[in-house]
């Protein structure tokens, strides 16, 4: 803060002698801060787009696979990539398909805290979330055809809703914690 305050004093001195030092001043004053185009945060980078979306998908069903093999220990299912892209398993009226479902809606419980660490912008949290649910759809119909049951629309809209709602309220939670600052 010395080195501003002194930049700053320096270039009122020389108001009238020079404006190198009073455009320099000004980009150093706390009040304007310096604006550049490398540095601005609300800049577009689709690269931190792209790479934020693949993490989240790549985490969210390794968690998903994490949680299917516990339910295999657990529960002696089987261990299946239909268990995550397809709608077999998934089954509303059943207490055997809610060993499923309670991995899905789990996992989207997790995602909400992935949303949380990787995003951090609670307006950016229903964005990434319908991205991901669209992305699984397409990856879903691929792998096994369009989820064509009532089942595995309803159980993951509920995800997608978890997923949102309690991610928008993680992230505003850290965007309003406050902010450490050192004591001398």
């Amino acid at each position: 803060m010395a080195i501003q305050r002194s930049n700053i004093a320096n270039s009122n001195n020389g108001v009238n002698g020079g404006g190198k030092n009073n455009n320099r001043a000004r980009d150093l004053s706390p009040i304007s801060p310096r604006s550049s185009s490398n540095t601005s945060s609300a800049q577009f980078n689709p690269r931190l787009i792209l790479s934020q979306i693949i993490s989240l998908q790549s985490f969210h069903y390794l968690v998903l696979g994490v949680i299917f093999q516990i339910n295999h220990v657990l529960f002696a299912t089987s261990i299946t990539m239909d268990r995550i892209f397809t709608s077999k398993y998934l089954d509303v009226w059943s207490a055997y398909g809610w060993i499923d479902n309670a991995a899905v809606l789990l996992s989207s419980l997790i995602g909400a805290i992935l949303l949380a660490i990787i995003v951090e912008k609670s307006k950016k949290c229903l964005d990434f979330s319908v991205t991901f649910f669209i992305i699984h759809i397409v990856t879903c119909s691929i792998y096994g055809g369009f989820p064509s049951t009532w089942d595995w629309w309803i159980i993951h809209t509920m995800g997608m809703i978890v997923m949102v709602v309690l991610g928008e309220y993680l992230c505003s939670k850290k965007e309003l914690s406050d902010i450490p600052l050192l004591q001398l």
